[in-house]
């Protein structure tokens, strides 16, 4: 929990700082990478934001900057769900960085449970891996529908073993209940994307992997008419802030002002909104009622 708490300190830290509001002005996403553990999930998603950096449609992030915390540098594995966002010419999206490795299913299910799409990277000198098909499973019962595939380390395979794992994940992805036949599979090397090394499998398999994202994963429609309703991923507490609690809007929409209920252990606590947006998050402050306090 002290990592946890540690790596989102950080995070909010960063929020708070930030000044300017995000303007809304593109449909946005949110999307994640899955996939066995060290198939390349970080190293891609720090890919992405270099690529998309040179058109000015993200910000650098670094794979020492999305691994962050002290035990995930010390292992050199993804522990916690790391957040990140870009652009491309159509869409905003919102970026979950998912562990890969078994022992922490559970953080996965966290970040996942936020996408409206995965990105599900493979390893073509492996191909499907226990966490492979877990995550595809785990993607399926929350109800992520549509999937893109990245098969990583192209550079270190052959065409035939391309093409074998290729067959293997058409197939498992139809097992599982995705549209096997029509997944965009897109071959590349993150690492060389993220090197500035073999356009074709670098730079180039990167921008057409998110051609696909943007064409085969719909944007799903918003239920803003009903009540708001924003369920509690985490609660954190923040030296000099107070308790943080961070979720994602299932319904509805809220301003400064408005009133709210809180409710949780058979409690029901009211206030009202305050707060301010910084990029793709808001920070809502939330004031309890006189009668409440």
């Amino acid at each position: 929990m002290s990592l946890i708490n540690a790596y989102f300190r950080r995070c909010l830290a960063q929020v708070v700082v930030e000044k300017k509001t995000f303007k809304r002005d593109k449909p946005h996403i949110n999307i994640g990478t899955i996939g066995h553990v060290d198939h390349g999930k970080t190293t891609l998603t720090a890919a992405i934001t270099r690529i998309l950096s040179e058109k000015k449609l993200a910000k650098i992030k670094k794979y020492e900057e999305i691994d962050n915390a002290p035990e995930e540098k010390k292992r050199g594995i993804t522990i916690n769900a790391a957040h990140i966002e870009y652009s491309t010419a159509n869409r905003h999206y919102g970026h979950v960085d998912c562990p890969g490795h078994a022992d922490y299913i559970k953080n996965m299910i966290t970040g996942s449970s936020q996408m409206d799409g995965a990105i599900l990277v493979v390893a073509a000198t492996d191909g499907v891996m226990p966490q492979t098909r877990e995550h595809l499973l785990l993607a399926k019962q929350i109800g992520i529908e549509k999937i893109v595939v990245f098969m990583n380390k192209a550079d270190a395979a052959d065409k035939e073993m391309i093409e074998l794992v290729e067959l293997e994940l058409r197939e498992l992805l139809t097992q599982i209940g995705f549209d096997g036949e029509h997944t965009p599979i897109i071959p590349g090397s993150a690492l060389y994307a993220l090197e500035d090394r073999d356009p074709k499998l670098g730079k180039e398999a990167v921008l057409k992997l998110f051609e696909a994202v943007d064409t085969y994963i719909p944007v799903p429609p918003r239920a803003i008419d009903q009540p708001f309703l924003l369920p509690v991923e985490h609660v954190y507490s923040i030296p000099n802030k107070g308790t943080i609690a961070t979720g994602r809007v299932e319904r509805g929409s809220a301003k400064k002002g408005d009133p709210i209920e809180v409710v949780g252990h058979n409690k029901l606590n009211k206030g009202i909104i305050g707060g301010k947006e910084y990029n793709w998050y808001t920070r809502i402050n939330v004031s309890r009622t006189k009668e409440h306090k």
